[in-house]
């Protein structure tokens, strides 16, 4: 936290140790659950305030995939997500990107790629498998 200026207080690490722990994209409210009963004075402000300095530090990401509240990211380099519009759980899926970070594009520089999925996991949907899905089986077919 030091190297990019920011002070590791009690509730940074905190927050920042339960957002590694928990890999599964928290909400704001999550977090704070997660946290409290280790810091009895800590509020849901102060987690909103500290989430908001990890992610203006690059420390974090912040998911707004979702319609409901935003949610964390442990990883803050960009990766693509899958939004479950059945069970509601975000993941992290790994996929190629031809655009990357710092790539120019028609003379604009791309600063961040944010890439997101929605559909239905593979727990949900009765027919995917683990490496595809209903539409390539029937293209198999």
């Amino acid at each position: 936290m030091r190297q990019v200026g920011l002070t590791p207080t009690a509730q940074r690490l905190a927050v920042l140790g339960y957002l590694e722990e928990n890999r599964t994209h928290p909400t704001a409210e999550e977090v704070y659950c997660g946290v409290k009963d280790g810091l009895p004075s800590l509020t849901k402000a102060t987690v909103y305030n500290v989430l908001d300095a990890l992610k203006k530090a690059d420390l974090i990401q912040e998911l707004t995939i979702a319609r409901k509240a935003a949610q964390y990211d442990y990883n803050p380099v960009f990766h693509p997500h899958f939004l479950c519009r059945v069970c509601g759980s975000l993941y992290d899926i790994d996929v190629p990107s031809p655009i990357r970070t710092g790539d120019t594009i028609r003379g604009h520089l791309v600063e961040a790629v944010q890439t997101y999925f929605y559909g239905v996991c593979a727990h949900c949907h009765p027919d995917a498998d683990k490496n595809g899905s209903k539409r390539k089986e029937r293209e198999n077919a």
